[in-house]
């Protein structure tokens, strides 16, 4: 594994508790955001980083990505908890920000919706959503 670890929906808000440094960014694209929604940690007195590992609606690269993350404030040192949909541009994302000198970053292992069910379905069983953690749409 080439980054600090995965993490459980539980988990990270529980290191968004304990840290007031750390970040979650979430990584799927403007239309997830828009249409499944977002992580809310404003309880927190904090927001969830928006930026994409992948561009909508082509699917390419984001090639700024790390410097996009810069932008948003995220810095070297800070816990990063990064999130997508189940998990996979997510660990992909927190092995790219460890490469660069970022974190620890962790993969928040199921993402927000969690996989696929027995019926095709996301975000019933697993996943940020499914574990009852604040979330909000727009």
């Amino acid at each position: 594994m080439s980054y600090a670890g995965d993490l459980t929906p539980a988990e990270t808000w529980a290191l968004m508790l304990r840290d007031p440094d750390a970040v979650l960014v979430d990584v799927r694209t403007r239309a997830e955001w828009s249409y499944v929604g977002l992580p809310d940690v404003s309880e927190l007195g904090r927001r969830t980083v928006c930026v994409e590992w992948v561009r909508f609606p082509d699917g390419a690269p984001n090639r700024g990505f790390l410097d996009e993350l810069a932008s948003a404030g995220v810095h070297p040192g800070a816990a990063i908890a990064f999130i997508c949909r189940s998990g996979v541009r997510s660990a992909a994302a927190a092995a790219a920000a460890t490469a660069a000198g970022l974190g620890p970053a962790y993969n928040v292992a199921d993402g927000f919706e969690g996989p696929l069910d027995a019926e095709r379905h996301r975000g019933g069983a697993t996943g940020w959503k499914a574990t009852g953690l604040p979330w909000r749409q727009s």
